[in-house]
């Protein structure tokens, strides 16, 4: 199975970076070009999920490789969708290299795929609690990309206003998503345990980074503070979430969780 994921690998790597390139160039031709090596790259990578699901007979998102698969997929199809939507190339490209980055991770680092699916992983609730958590992480990542530029804009004198504008629109739609996943998240351990909380440290980062950003988004309708305050909080918010994806990975009141990927 490896050796298939190389070549579909290889096709996407290749497509994303060629893509990612011709970004530079703003004729009509080139971004028809760029464009149809974006979606080959889709393409690819969901072939391979889709092989993949079918040869562990089981959902592909049990491992830490497994959920980079899914990420770069999702990431570059978002990625994609708000460029067509906020002609902002510098999304298309923050989206390829951010799929490139897992896709080599995982070309370096072959996963050790088990078919066998612990139990508590069998709930009809594990997929979509898995799946939208990571189109949520995808979306708030673009948040982050744009509090970024907003605070390099806020140094140089340049209004903030439209940059605050989109990113607080993908952080309605991320943190929707968000939401979603969280209560996936206790539906699946009220069928997998018997209960819709544990506080499990996973849990845990999960409702505070799901709190973070309810703040955030209190704060912003308040409109009280300076764009600057708001640019920072943005940044600093998806910080926290990626302390709850891969950070709390490494503490050691977690490695019993069941929420720890496996490598």
């Amino acid at each position: 199975m490896w050796k298939v994921f190389e070549l579909y690998a290889l096709i996407s790597i290749v497509s994303w970076g060629i893509a990612m390139v011709l970004l530079a160039f703003r004729t009509p031709i080139v971004a028809r070009i760029s464009d149809a090596l974006v979606l080959l790259g889709i393409i690819s990578l969901s072939f391979f999920i889709v092989k993949l699901w079918m040869y562990l007979d089981r959902p592909p998102l049990r491992t830490l490789g497994e959920t980079r698969l899914w990420y770069s997929l999702f990431i570059s199809c978002i990625g994609y969708v708000l460029y067509k939507r906020w002609n902002y190339r510098l999304f298309l490209a923050y989206a390829l290299l951010m799929a490139l980055v897992f896709m080599i991770i995982n070309y370096a680092k072959p996963d050790i795929h088990d078919k066998a699916l612990m139990p508590a992983l069998q709930s009809v609730w594990f997929v979509p609690h898995v799946i939208v958590y990571i189109v949520s992480y995808a979306f708030l990542g673009f948040s982050c990309l744009l509090g970024i530029i907003g605070l390099y804009q806020v140094r140089k004198g340049i209004d903030t206003k439209q940059v605050l504008g989109i990113a607080e629109n993908i952080i309605y739609i991320g943190f929707g998503f968000l939401t979603l996943g969280l209560l996936f998240g206790a539906l699946w351990a009220k069928e997998a345990w018997g209960h819709y909380w544990t506080w499990d440290p996973k849990e845990t980062w999960a409702l505070l980074t799901w709190g973070v950003y309810i703040v955030y988004m209190h704060l912003s309708l308040q409109n009280r503070k300076s764009p600057r305050y708001y640019l920072w909080f943005i940044t600093l918010s998806f910080t926290i979430l990626l302390i709850a994806w891969f950070g709390i990975n490494y503490l050691p009141a977690a490695q019993m969780s069941v929420h720890v990927y496996s490598n």
